[in-house]
């Protein structure tokens, strides 16, 4: 059903280069468009990238450090014992999916998934809610290890600890494995990058792959309906956001002078506040020499679309 590769004392620049080269679980809820902070787009490129990017952060580093509270806790709370299994799992009937679990859960046919959250996050897990993106992670470790069931335990940092079983579901299970296989034959063997989602990671993805430089016009084919429909939208976002701003005045004039107002479900601030901007056309012509010595020039695209 799989191999599995020790990652016993393996280098994180290893274990970076392994994952790059198949499917894992954090990777599956964005090929199904599910996490909120992360594209297909996204994934595309770091399977595709001969660098082997080794993106940390604060977050990810506190989840890393903290795996070892949140596996504890889960067995206190849940009555069971789990195990590390220092190995990396690959399916042998679909080898672009690999799986590196944090935890096998002893005398059960189940895995756990370590999480934290922030307190901000909380609503996520509410009334045993699971984040969807975590949920197909869950999924995609059984559809590689074949267990028949996976654990997600989260602690909320300073507030909650839960837990939840997830069972195997078959027709989920299959989707999943599909929508993993047609990604990775249809984008990254051929490096055809996915469709954009309209997210703000692929607008990244999208400035990072593609700096410009060419000033050569090429014509747009195949985007006429597209065009028209981007204009019809920004018609209406020009009309909602009128009307948006029709009612935020409608408030202020009856709030006058008062800088606090509440209604059922809402508390409304309308508060005096300092603001100090410099004037840079000023300082620009007053102290050419101060301007220059603080000035950052920075580089971008920018994308403008006008009626011929």
């Amino acid at each position: 059903m799989y191999e599995t590769i020790s990652t016993l004392g393996m280098e994180r620049g290893e274990w970076l280069r392994l994952r790059r080269m198949g499917i894992g679980g954090s990777d599956a809820g964005a090929i199904c468009g599910l996490n909120p902070y992360v594209s297909a787009m996204s994934v595309y490129k770091s399977k595709v990238s001969d660098d082997v990017d080794d993106e940390d952060n604060e977050t990810m580093r506190q989840g890393r450090d903290l795996e070892e509270y949140v596996a504890k806790r889960f067995c206190e709370a849940a009555g069971l014992k789990v195990r590390r299994s220092n190995m990396m799992y690959r399916s042998r009937e679909y080898p672009f999916m690999i799986a590196d679990v944090d935890r096998l859960v002893v005398g059960e046919d189940a895995g756990l998934e370590c999480k934290t959250a922030s307190v901000f996050s909380a609503d996520k897990w509410k009334d045993g809610k699971i984040p969807p993106h975590y949920l197909m992670q869950c999924y995609h470790y059984m559809a590689v290890t074949g267990r028949k069931a996976w654990y997600i335990a989260v602690a909320i940092l300073g507030k909650d600890f839960k837990y939840a079983k997830i069972e195997w579901d078959d027709k989920t299970i299959w989707s999943l494995v599909q929508i993993e296989k047609a990604f990775w034959e249809r984008h990254v063997i051929p490096r055809v990058m996915p469709e954009p989602d309209g997210s703000k990671d692929c607008d990244d993805i999208l400035k990072e792959c593609f700096p410009g430089g060419k000033k050569a016009a090429v014509p747009l084919i195949g985007f006429d309906e597209k065009l028209r429909r981007r204009e019809e939208l920004m018609n209406q976002i020009g009309s909602l956001e009128t009307e948006q701003k029709q009612i935020e005045q409608e408030i202020k004039l009856y709030m006058a002078d008062n800088e606090a107002a509440y209604a059922d479900g809402y508390r409304i601030s309308w508060a005096t506040v300092d603001s100090v901007r410099i004037d840079a056309k000023r300082l620009k012509a007053e102290r050419p020499e101060i301007y220059e010595s603080f000035s950052n020039t920075t580089t971008a695209r920018r994308l403008t679309i006008k009626a011929a």
